[in-house]
């Protein structure tokens, strides 16, 4: 069993500067920063073929998770997203919380249309534990969703200074 999550973040800025914004560890931090999470390593780099390596290694708290998810996870949670951006335009994305069964795949995009960019994030949400893995997934989607809202309000301030 799997999830799908598709979602789309505008920016009015042109796509080589939300490109260089994904790429910047300040925004990250920022983006952690308005999530609350509790710690996180941030980890950028750009070898010379242009290949970007994008790791967040962030540690978020479980408060008001279900008493069911918070058996499996504990009172916070290791989460590990790692981007590997072909291009600029084109990112591969895999979410991991390690030692857990289950992970999040799937693909950014960044077009640009009349100096707008629109960084469509397309994801598979899988968990596999049985009976309660479609719980799982529905949890986490929902949380990845209100993740991609923030990013996208930090971004859209951090592209409007």
């Amino acid at each position: 069993m799997s999830r799908r999550l598709v979602h789309e973040l505008t920016y009015d800025a042109p796509a080589a500067d939300v490109a260089a914004m994904l790429a910047d560890p300040a925004f990250r931090r920022a983006v952690c920063d308005y999530q609350g999470v509790l710690r996180a390593d941030i980890s950028i780099t750009t070898p010379t073929d242009g290949h970007t390596e994008v790791i967040v290694d962030q540690w978020q708290s479980t408060t008001g998770f279900p008493s069911f998810a918070k058996k499996i996870v504990g009172e916070e949670t290791n989460i590990v997203q790692a981007e590997s951006w072909s291009t600029p335009l084109l990112g591969d994305i895999v979410v991991t919380i390690p030692g857990k069964p289950g992970d999040m795949r799937g693909t950014a995009t960044l077009t640009e249309s009349g100096g707008t960019t629109t960084e469509t994030v397309d994801l598979t949400v899988k968990v596999g534990i049985p009976l309660v893995g479609g719980k799982i997934e529905s949890l986490i989607a929902d949380m990845l969703l209100k993740a991609l809202r923030a990013e996208n309000k930090v971004g859209r301030d951090y592209l409007s200074r």
